[in-house]
């Protein structure tokens, strides 16, 4: 089994808590954070992510560790699916999303819930996709995490993932380590006043399995043809899996 070192975001407890209440603490200032802090182009990943799935029209989906809901109202938006769900943690990020949904006019669509992504409340072979942008690197236990996606997904439905990681190449390698110790942790705590969130995340990038250590993490949670393609110089890696 994988194990993040040092990075366990939802273990049980005081652990969790803290956590949950710095993603609420940041959740306002969230969106235009992650905007900026990838020049806009995070929206160009979640799209790409989305399109994999478009062959297949998914009429029920899963959107695990939603945050504010981005993801999920792309989804909706690009897929028409009947029933969309965004869990989490957080219910201040959550609550972003619904007042999001509501402007776009997807409530009888997107509802969140609040949830613990490594033990499910769903039953199994629920829905005809699973997505998740930027936060299934967050997971405490990643195989127990993946195995509870595998697990609610229909037999033959597909996975979506993007997570941000780091890039493999020179220069692209050396410049990112610079700009993610140096110029997102301070831009970050300008911008959302928490002292400690986005040197978390920068932890947390870092410590995640990446391209062909992934898809085997993957395979050995059930999922089979699984795949990844570096985005942007490998700032970003899609990842993409059939149950």
């Amino acid at each position: 089994m994988y194990e993040q070192e040092s990075i366990k975001p939802y273990n049980d407890g005081e652990k969790a808590q803290q956590v949950e209440a710095m993603f609420d603490h940041i959740a306002p200032t969230y969106d235009t954070l992650n905007h900026r802090l990838s020049w806009n182009i995070d929206r160009g990943w979640r799209k790409k992510a989305i399109r994999e799935l478009q062959p297949y029209g998914p009429q029920t989906i899963l959107d695990i560790a939603t945050g504010t809901g981005d993801f999920a109202i792309l989804a909706a938006q690009m897929l028409k699916p009947q029933r969309l769900i965004g869990a989490d943690i957080s219910e201040g990020m959550m609550q972003i999303g619904r007042e999001k949904v509501s402007k776009a006019g997807l409530e009888g669509v997107i509802t969140f819930e609040k949830q613990d992504c490594l033990a499910l409340s769903y039953p199994t072979a629920t829905f005809d996709a699973v997505i998740a942008a930027f936060g299934i690197r967050n997971f405490a236990d990643l195989d127990k995490g993946l195995k509870e996606m595998c697990r609610v997904l229909k037999p033959g439905a597909h996975l979506s993932i993007v997570e941000l990681t780091t890039p493999v190449s020179f220069p692209m390698k050396q410049l990112f380590r610079i700009y993610s110790h140096t110029v997102l942790p301070i831009y970050g705590r300008l911008i959302s006043r928490d002292t400690s969130a986005y040197s978390y995340l920068t932890k947390t990038i870092e410590a995640f399995p990446q391209g062909e250590l992934m898809v085997d993490i993957l395979k050995k949670a059930g999922f089979s043809e699984a795949s990844f393609r570096r985005l942007t110089f490998g700032i970003c890696t899609l990842y993409t899996a059939r149950k």
